[in-house]
């Protein structure tokens, strides 16, 4: 099956309404709007423990990236890849060239940010092949749970575990908050969270860690491929 074929068959029929086990949760169930979200799949890292580009490793027939993004794509309306385009390009996803290349993924939530038409936005990296699209799901409506105009409102929600934790390679962010994360770019700061401090964010509990595990090692691949 060719690249264009499978991007086809993953993203051809996207749903008009996010649906979880067949009912419709009452805080999800207004009207999807495929302008208002965008899901972005960091692929930048260096992979260094894997030995081999980890956005590129066959899951299941296909590479990571388009697993993840076959995720993303089941609550947003667009997805495209994070990282240089020359590498990605063939995967048949828009790719967005990071504009501080080396620095790590709050570079690429930075370029994300800077070019979407979506007020919401999805970012994720490309090594958790265990997304779970209702929480995902989840993330967008402790957005919108509330007019997103309204003062007060939230600029993002991140993935919260028991222990306190925080998850913000999985996370949705409000376009408003590219001018911060900018600035902390700029400023020297290159930890996720360290740049998030200024802004507004709601942490949504999730009860384990598993749909957000990495594929850092070919070990970790194993495992995951082997159930």
């Amino acid at each position: 099956m060719s690249i264009e074929q499978y991007r086809t068959n993953l993203f051809g029929n996207l749903p008009g309404i996010f649906n979880v086990n067949g009912n419709i949760r009452n805080k999800l169930s207004r009207k999807f709007d495929p302008k208002n979200r965008a899901g972005w799949v960091l692929t930048g890292g260096r992979s260094s423990r894997m030995g081999v580009d980890k956005a590129l490793v066959p899951i299941e027939g296909q590479p990571l990236a388009l697993r993840v993004a076959a995720e993303v794509g089941k609550v947003c309306g667009s997805v495209s890849l994070v990282g240089d385009p020359e590498k990605y390009r063939a995967l048949g996803l828009p790719v967005v060239a990071d504009e501080f290349p080396g620095l790590g993924p709050l570079a690429g939530i930075e370029a994300a940010l800077r070019v979407t038409e979506a007020d919401w936005n999805l970012l994720v990296a490309c090594d958790m092949p265990a997304l779970d699209p209702s929480l995902l799901a989840e993330l967008f409506a402790a957005c919108t749970e509330c007019n997103p105009d309204e003062a007060g409102s939230p600029d993002g929600a991140l993935p919260q575990y028991a222990d306190g934790r925080r998850e913000p390679l999985c996370a949705v962010y409000h376009r408003r908050c590219h001018a911060s994360i900018r600035a902390a770019l700029e400023s020297g700061v290159r930890k996720v969270t360290d740049a998030l401090q200024s802004l507004e964010i709601r942490y949504v509990r999730v009860a384990s860690d598993a749909p957000f595990a990495n594929l850092n090692t070919p070990e970790d691949l194993r495992k995951y491929t082997n159930g």
